[in-house]
C-alpha cells in the first residue's frame, strides 16, 4: 500500500515538490505506463484541492484518447487542436485557462468545470499524452500550478 502525506495547505512550490517526489517514488521501476498514469491520476486527485477532474489523455494515432483519470466520465476521443486538451497536444504548450467558457471550442465534458490546466507530456520532442486538471472554480490554476505539473510531466515522460 502506498501512502503519501502531501501537505495540501503548503505553499504551492512545496506542495508540487512533494507531489513530484511522491509521483517519482510511485512510478520508479514500473514499466507499465497505464499503471503509472492510474496511480498518478489518483495522487493528483487526492493531493490537489478544488479539482473536479484529474487525469490523462494519451496520443494514439494522431488523436487524444482518454487515459486513467479521477472524476466524472469524460470524452473518449479529442481531435488535435480541439478544445483545451487538443490545443495543448497540437501546440506542445501548456494551456492555462482561467475561464473555460471563454476558450474557443472548449469541450465541456463536465458542466461544473470553470477553469482548466493542460500540460503536454513529451518524449523526444513529441507529445505522447497530456495531463488534464479541471476545477469548478474560475481562475483556480496559475503559473505555479503550471510549473508544478510541468515538472511532473518531465518525470513521467519516460514512464508512461
Amino acid at each position: 500500500m502506498y501512502e503519501f502525506a502531501i501537505n495540501t495547505s503548503a505553499p504551492k512550490a512545496e506542495l508540487y515538490r512533494e507531489l513530484v517526489q511522491s509521483a517519482d517514488a510511485l512510478t520508479a521501476g514500473e514499466s507499465d505506463g497505464v499503471a503509472n498514469m492510474a496511480n498518478v491520476a489518483a495522487l493528483l486527485w487526492q493531493s490537489l484541492p478544488d479539482v473536479n477532474w484529474a487525469g490523462f489523455y494519451r496520443m494514439v494515432e494522431r488523436e487524444l484518447v482518454l487515459g486513467p483519470f479521477q472524476g466524472k466520465a469524460a470524452c473518449i476521443r479529442i481531435a488535435l487542436g480541439a478544445g483545451v486538451c487538443g490545443t495543448a497536444a497540437a501546440t506542445g504548450k501548456t494551456q492555462l485557462v482561467e475561464d473555460v467558457h471563454a476558450f474557443p471550442g472548449h469541450i465541456a465534458c463536465d458542466a461544473a468545470s470553470a477553469s482548466e490546466l493542460v500540460v503536454p507530456v513529451k518524449r523526444d520532442g513529441n507529445v505522447i499524452a497530456v495531463i488534464d486538471l479541471d476545477s469548478p472554480s474560475p481562475s483556480r490554476f496559475d503559473t505555479d500550478d503550471a510549473a508544478g505539473i510541468e515538472a511532473l510531466a518531465e518525470i513521467l515522460s519516460e514512464r508512461i
